[in-house]
């Protein structure tokens, strides 16, 4: 071999350290430091969970041991058990949700995960949301339906009132039943799984539950009779009084919402969420099958969203709601059908439109989540429940549970569920993390780095990654696993480097849950004017790209995220217990520094009173734009309105540097157009830091400073000195990918001390603060000393883990794709090893940079057998300090990349792997989707694959300050 000592010696220390983005160093290592510096002892609930899928709930004791003892080597904290849908070929195995032999083996999963130490959470439903064969009808998802007649003057109507309900029926089935081949009621029906149900609507004679007559005037409907009670035997005889009227009659009908994705034994009707007989009745089953098993190893029960209007029509009906309107509005709905459905004044249309859709919302709330949370308290456990998709202000449903758990991608409204437990002293935001982020088989784990760090920087400090399918030993390659899913699963050619990603992400989760939240801006969500707003159906949910983009906060939380401030939106409820401390506020025990008031027009009286009671009591309300103009709803609507009006009497503004400013109290309300005027007069700064492309979430320390998480979000590193709105006497510097850690350099800057930050793209590390001054070895600052020296050699491969089969060794001096070596290699994924010998060298800079170029997809270093890091995304290299060569090296690279080319290489020779009921096997991308509908990989060209290089090094020295 010809190449130059001088090269190889560098290449060989490079590889003996890693210290930058997306490469994690060896656990084994320590620096020994000076000051207090050391990792957070990392908990179960620090380290990543996982959702579990149970495939037909088909599994063994056997198999269960050996898939949590996988789960425990790989650096998982916890599963959360979730039963879904069967495989083809196992119905034998199939166990019913909840029966005898599925409690055995609840039972027996708890006691194993007790013995190494995982955490279990269970879902409280096979699929989702929340329902069974155990659900009647009348406890079953309700709609309203309705129809309208216009009578004249003296006009007599005998009209037969009856509705008829059309027949629905909708599966995830190849098999098209009609609605005559189904049985009812629906758990009348064998052999369920074949079927897949998602909505089933018998057709059926509905009679009314309201009738009412109302007379047309010129400001809308100037008189109401109520008709009902003259319906006879589903016949109204009745003749018109003068003037003009519109009769209209209010049906309830069955929604017809089945249990999505379930498993055997869970298949059925959804529940009505807005039932308190619903939701005890649906609970009471599981009280049944509990009985006489023991669960005090079981944590938290789970909900997977509302998710019960993604079918056709909204439930939005519940036998209850007539009283319970009345109750919370003072005023009764019979009166306003009219109004209800779209009829008549566009005021009144929209101000009973609110008050129905806030009904609904209290009880969602009061009904559902807080009963099931009160349930599981009964129990000495927990709740974990995604609010999102609910008809009802999610923030107040996230704050009634003990985790709110957020999913998706648009940072806005991630910070939902997080915003919630911050205002309520939650400890725990948990995530459904990672959900089908690519393709299939398509997802590395850069990938799921960034959407981790999205949700890091949101507030989430719980992450369950979606997901695990159970899957027996003995089964096929890929094995068992679920549709919506990046697949977390041994069978994936990525496993191999699982447990070093995990460990980055208990580390992460170790400062994330530690101290408490440390954000300035309470951000008030305002839903009134967007509930008070007809739109296409009556009633309105908030899905994960909605919940903050769909009402006024939008605009704002933008703004400020975008600019470096720190906010949580807080609801009308949870405004109530705000409380202030000197010009301060607290929130759920946490301290803010005011609060800001998006532009509305609507907004309810108590909360105005209370924004000006936090004023007069010394805190600084910010609204953008106006105040209020009027209140929403129409119950008690004279009395409101001139409430309101005197109370905005109380409030007068002098101009000040173009904002208005109007003192109340001990405090003031500031009134602005834009949100840069309106900052200014905050008593709140921005983190300077994201000017440089730097972002970041900050928690307060019990023992004083903070940490911050920041993350370079831009393409370039960034080497500079970096202020922090909080002040601090000294920093230390902790790499979660490398475990390194040390004390920053600190200089005085204009407006306090800056630390000296060295980070690279996609980086993500973590500063602890102190308020006093202390030493200790500094975090290893690096700059560059010469040239980079491009690497070149005689590389050996060798195929050692994956298949379908392990192709032959390559020798090679020329780094490229592995699928370009010959037929064999196009189908492989799984892991190879590059070896290559390195001899001595005397040079010796105080490190070397290996940059590995392009990586497909990650790569694990070893040198002389010992473990030194592992890179997951660009940059893909390595910092090496240069006192670790000892001469005549061997230095290994692993690379593992995607399924994907194992998959194609299936799909094109028809090998048949899509083994699934219900679903089987969606795309994610339109043009993957085959003759069938769904998913296929038979078009793929072999994918990239290995390490690609160019490989260079380039010499270091420690940064002189």
């Amino acid at each position: 071999m010809n190449t130059n000592p001088k090269i190889l010696f560098q290449l060989l220390l490079l590889f003996a350290l890693g210290t930058i983005a997306g490469c994690s160093g060896s656990a084994k290592e320590k620096i020994t430091q000076k000051g207090p510096l050391e990792w957070p002892e990392v908990t179960q609930e620090m380290k990543p969970w996982t959702r579990w899928w149970w495939h037909g709930s088909s599994v063994t004791k056997e198999d269960i041991k050996a898939a949590l003892e996988e789960y425990k080597e790989a650096g998982l904290g916890g599963v959360e058990i979730t039963p879904i849908y069967g495989v083809h070929g196992a119905e034998e195995q199939f166990i019913d949700f909840l029966s005898p032999k599925w409690m055995e083996m609840l039972e027996f999963t708890l006691k194993e995960a007790k013995r190494l130490g995982l955490g279990v959470d269970l879902a409280n439903a096979s699929g989702w949301p929340f329902g069974g064969p155990w659900v009647s009808e009348d406890l079953a998802c309700k709609y309203m339906a309705y129809r309208t007649l216009e009578v004249g003057s003296g006009e007599s109507v005998n009209l037969d009132m009856h509705y008829f309900q059309e027949p629905l029926l909708t599966t995830d089935s190849k098999l098209k039943p009609s609605i005559e081949d189904i049985e009812s009621p629906i758990s009348a029906n064998k052999d369920m799984q074949k079927y897949a149900f998602k909505q089933v609507r018998y057709p059926k004679t509905l009679s009314p539950i309201a009738v009412t007559a109302n007379k047309k005037g010129e400001k809308g409907f100037s008189e109401v009779l109520d008709l009902t009670d003259q319906v006879k035997n589903g016949q109204l005889e009745w003749t018109a009084p003068e003037g003009d009227w519109l009769i209209v009659a209010l049906y309830q009908g069955d929604h017809g919402k089945m249990v999505e994705r379930a498993g055997p034994g869970g298949e059925g009707n959804v529940i009505d969420h807005f039932s308190e007989m619903a939701i005890n009745s649906y609970l009471g089953h599981f009280d049944q099958a509990f009985e006489g098993y023991d669960l005090s190893y079981l944590r938290y029960y789970f909900n997977d969203s509302y998710e019960v209007d993604d079918a056709y029509g909204s439930s939005n009906w519940t036998p209850a709601l007539f009283d319970a309107f009345e109750e919370l509005n003072g005023y009764d709905l019979k009166n306003y059908l009219p109004a209800l459905i779209g009829h008549g004044k566009e005021e009144t249309v929209n101000r009973v439109l609110y008050d129905y859709r806030m009904t609904v919302s209290e009880l969602l709330l009061g009904k559902f989540t807080k009963k099931w949370q009160t349930w599981a308290e009964g129990q000495g456990k927990g709740i974990r429940n995604q609010a999102h998709g609910s008809p009802a202000n999610v923030l107040d449903l996230y704050a009634a549970c003990d985790v709110p758990e957020i999913e998706g991608y648009h940072f806005l409204n991630l910070k939902s569920a997080a915003s919630a437990a911050h205002v309520t002293g939650k400890k725990l935001v948990s995530s459904e993390s990672a959900t089908w982020l690519n393709e299939h088989f398509q997802s590395d784990f850069g990938e799921v780095k960034t959407a981790l760090d999205r949700l890091w920087l949101a507030g989430v400090n719980h992450v369950f990654y979606h997901g695990t399918a159970f899957s027996p030993e003995d089964a096929q390659w890929p094995g068992w696993l679920f549709y919506a899913a990046t697949h977390f699963t041994p069978a994936n050619s990525l496993w191999e480097d699982f447990d070093v990603f995990n460990r980055y992400v208990a580390r992460i989760q170790s400062f994330m849950q530690a101290g408490e939240p440390s954000n300035d801006i309470l951000l008030y969500y305002g839903i009134a004017d967007y509930w008070s707003e007809k739109g296409r159906s009556m009633l309105r949910s908030f899905h994960t790209d909605e919940i903050f983009h769909a009402v006024s906060l939008g605009e704002c939380g933008k703004y400020l995220s975008e600019n470096g401030y720190s906010w949580d939106a807080i609801s009308d409820n949870q405004l109530m217990d705000v409380k202030t401390e000197g010009s301060g506020l607290l929130a759920g025990g946490n301290h803010y520094q005011t609060i800001l008031v998006p532009k509305m027009d609507l907004m309810p009286l108590e909360t105005l009173e209370k924004l000006m009671e936090l004023a007069e009591n010394g805190a600084s309300v910010l609204f953008l734009k106006n105040l209020p103009m009027d209140v929403p709803g129409l119950g008690d609507l004279d009395a409101r309105k001139e409430k309101m009006k005197t109370l905005k009497a109380k409030i007068s503004f002098v101009e000040k540097a173009g904002s208005k400013v109007a003192p109340l109290g001990k405090g003031e309300i500031v009134l602005a157009e834009g949100m840069e005027k309106l900052l200014l007069k905050a008593p709140v700064k921005a983190e300077s830091m994201y000017e440089m492309g730097l972002a970041c979430i900050k928690r307060k320390k019990d023992s004083g400073g903070h940490f911050y998480l920041i993350k370079n979000q831009g393409l370039k590193s960034i080497e500079n000195w970096v202020s922090l709105k909080e002040k601090f006497a000294s920093a230390a510097i902790f790499n979660p990918m490398t475990g390194k850690n040390g004390f920053a350099e600190i200089q005085n800057g204009e407006v306090g001390n800056e630390l000296f930050l060295q980070i690279k793209p996609e980086e993500t590390l973590i500063v602890e603060t102190f308020g006093e001054e202390l030493q200790g070895e500094l975090y290893p600052y690096y700059e560059v000393s010469g040239e980079m020296i491009p690497i070149a050699g005689n590389w050996e491969i060798e195929f050692t883990k994956g298949g379908p089969s392990l192709p032959e060794k390559v020798p090679t001096t020329s780094l490229k794709s592995w699928t370009e070596f010959g037929k064999e290699y196009e189908a492989f994924s799984g892991t190879a090893e590059y070896k290559i010998t390195l001899p001595v060298s005397t040079a010796q800079p105080a490190a070397w940079r290996l940059n590995l170029g392009e990586v497909k997809e990650s790569a694990s270093v070893y040198l002389n057998g010992e473990y030194v890091g592992t890179c997951f995304q660009s940059p893909f290299s390595l910092d090496i300090p240069g006192n670790l060569f000892k001469g005549n090296d061997e230095l290994i690279i692993k690379v593992s990349n995607l399924m994907a080319n194992r998959i194609a290489d299936l799909d094109k020779r028809g090998v048949e792997w899509r083994i699934f009921y219900n679903t089987n096997f969606n795309a994610r991308k339109r043009e993957n989707v085959g003759k069938d509908g769904k998913f296929t990989a038979k078009n793929w060209e072999p994918q990239a694959s290995g390490l690609l290089g160019p490989i260079s090094l380039t010499p270091l020295e420690m940064e002189s300050f």
